[in-house]
């Protein structure tokens, strides 16, 4: 609008001020009558809910009567932001690396439209670095020094919540027949595949699980042929933030297992040949309950005489093992079987039913639980699974198991019962959830105690694998072999009693129950470690940082490398190895040794590779607190 004052004398000042006056207030009537319809803004929401400290946060504020000229303010004042409908505007926060607590979020609209009430938005709090590393030595193959300074700035939540985010990493399958270097049974490029995922992929929480179930739900490939293991080992990484149910009823059905366990081409009781009682016996002693009757703290039930109360009987066996009849592989073409024993070897797909050797008689399960007579072999199944998986033994029973193999092997039995009750009924009447298990277990009071002050109690040792992934990714290392294949590495965690896919027995490479002896103290890695072992695993580690193996890796030992540019100063090389090792805790003394053998040597390199060796090999190491 524009004022254009036109006389034909001149004006006089008092006219002036007048029409001034009056311009002005239509104005303001305008503006008035213009953005009358601009309504008071709402914020009902927004995604995410929590910032991250030290980066810029793109965060879409959900609500509803946004408009054209409608702001966001944090604490009071404006950010860049961009309307994208009436109901959400995206707005670009970034926070120094130090902020904590939390921010208040308005949405102002243009006069008249007012400003909206004050909306919360979180800060993710970050931890220590004694935190960052005892969570990621927890969920990880490893930490890696980036890693910690990523967990140390979003904190444990933000990290699970990122790890459950994850999709699963799967195990390529290798051809069969395996390329020629791949060894006569194609075995060191199967495992290959697995070192490769493990080792490098984002998943790693998903994948320790993945282990975890592995050595709990065990197969194989000592009982032969090696292209059913892959396939078994995808299935627990597809599973493992899934319901345990499910993992039951995929494993259970997986010919890699039918294989194993000898469900596969069991048939019906005829004549003088009964069912197979092999997988019936292991799904119930290994897999889900064990042998005797349990506390939802994982402690023994105990008859009136004071002895262990079984859980099962070899009646119940058997009639489990009735259950499982009529399995065998699936047709590639998707058709149903019609025998068993189907030569179409397929190791991928679920095993299929073949109904005419499938036991329909009547079965009594656990608990009084009765099969009626004359149903499928999937009815069966489906019931058979449902009748264990509600048993009261399997939340116990898991639950310590799994705590056993990502945090302490001593759970007191006040933990296991918290993580039991998670397992029972997740918060919304849902049984066997597993996510809401393992955050249960990784949250755990008990789990975080040493998370402030550093303690010698509880933890566990580095199983080989473990203490051999964490040794490759702490230091960086690089796969040298043109095929893309870490060759035959498989062969120094074998010598210190693991190698993967190979098992010696279905109990696992060491049981859950072992006790140090001497001892009341449940120790199952140690089941590994004797003075045959110590050995391997200095020779190996000597092999390792001197890139004389035949793996097929290197160390990453470039004039770029940290390691080397640290190697400059002993004391801030020995503070690195006690960053990524060893939580930043490495005892005083062992820190002044360290440092006292490597000063004389001369070169960065071969200075870090005695560092890193003298480190890796310590008995403050191997055991994870």
């Amino acid at each position: 609008m524009t004022l254009v004052l036109r006389h034909s004398s001149p004006l006089k000042p008092e006219f002036i001020r007048q029409a001034i006056a009056a311009f002005a207030l239509l104005c303001v009537t305008g503006a008035v009558r213009a953005n009358a319809s601009v309504p008071p803004p709402i914020i009902t929401s927004t995604a995410p809910t929590n910032l991250q400290p030290g980066v810029g946060n793109s965060v879409t504020v959900i609500g509803a009567n946004f408009v054209a000229g409608s702001i966001v303010l944090v604490n009071g004042t404006a950010v860049p932001s961009t309307l994208v409908n009436h109901e959400n505007i995206i707005a670009q926060i970034s926070l120094p690396a130090n902020a904590t607590g939390s921010l208040s979020l308005q949405v102002q609209n243009p006069a008249p439209g007012g400003t909206s009430g004050g909306f919360t938005e979180g800060i993710a709090a970050g931890v220590n670095l004694l935190a960052a590393a005892r969570i990621l030595d927890q969920t990880t193959f490893g930490p890696t020094d980036t890693l910690l300074t990523h967990v140390e700035r979003i904190g444990i939540t933000g990290w699970l919540n990122e790890q459950f985010s994850q999709p699963p990493s799967l195990v390529a399958i290798v051809p069969n027949p395996a390329p020629a270097y791949c060894g006569v049974t194609g075995k060191n490029c199967v495992q290959s595949e697995w070192w490769n995922v493990v080792l490098n992929n984002n998943d790693q929480l998903r994948q320790r699980v993945a282990l975890a179930l592995g050595e709990m739900l065990v197969i194989s490939m000592g009982k032969d042929y090696y292209p059913y293991a892959p396939p078994y080992m995808n299935i627990l990484s597809n599973d493992a933030f899934g319901n345990w149910y499910t993992i039951m009823t995929d494993t259970t059905l997986s010919p890699a297992m039918g294989f194993y366990l000898d469900m596969l081409n069991s048939g019906k009781t005829t004549g003088a040949q009964i069912a197979n009682e092999n997988y019936a016996r292991e799904n119930l002693q290994l897999f889900n309950i064990g042998l005797s009757l349990l506390n939802q703290d994982g402690t023994l039930q105990l008859d009136s005489s004071g002895n262990p109360i079984p859980a099962y009987t070899e009646a119940q066996v058997q009639a489990f093992a009735r259950a499982y009849t009529g399995w065998t592989f699936a047709n590639k073409n998707g058709t149903p079987p019609t025998a068993l024993f189907n030569p179409q070897t397929d190791y991928v797909d679920p095993m299929a039913a073949v109904e005419s050797e499938h036991d329909e008689s009547e079965k009594t399960l656990l608990n009084g639980t009765v099969l009626p007579a004359g149903q499928t072999a999937e009815q069966d199944l489906a019931g058979a699974l449902t009748n264990i998986f509600n048993h009261p033994n399997v939340p116990p029973f898991i639950s310590k198991q799994l705590i056993q193999h990502l945090v302490t092997s001593n759970p007191s039995p006040g933990y296991v019962a918290r993580v039991a009750a998670v397992f029972t009924d997740n918060g919304q009447h849902v049984r066997g959830d597993m996510k809401a298990v393992i955050t249960a277990i990784l949250t755990d009071v008990e789990a975080r105690a040493g998370d402030n002050i550093a303690t010698t109690d509880g933890g566990h040792l580095r199983e080989p694998f473990l203490w051999t992934s964490a040794l490759l990714r702490g230091v960086g290392f690089v796969n040298a072999d043109p095929d893309g294949y870490i060759f035959l590495l498989s062969n120094y965690t074998e010598n210190m009693g693991e190698r993967p896919y190979f098992s010696p027995s279905v109990f696992n490479f060491f049981p859950p129950n072992y006790v140090i002896p001497g001892t009341d103290d449940l120790a199952p890695e140690f089941g590994l470690e004797n003075t045959g072992s110590i050995g391997v695993t200095r020779t190996s580690a000597d092999h390792i940082v001197n890139d004389s193996s035949d793996t097929g890796i290197t160390m990453d030992l470039s004039a770029t490398s940290p390691l080397v540019v640290d190697a400059a100063d002993p004391t801030t090389l020995v503070s690195e190895l006690s960053r990524v090792f060893m939580h930043g805790r490495m005892p005083d003394d062992m820190r002044t040794a360290i440092i006292n053998e490597i000063t004389p040597i001369t070169g960065a390199r071969q200075r870090a590779r005695i560092a890193v060796y003298l480190t890796v090999t310590s008995g403050a190491y191997k055991i994870e607190h």
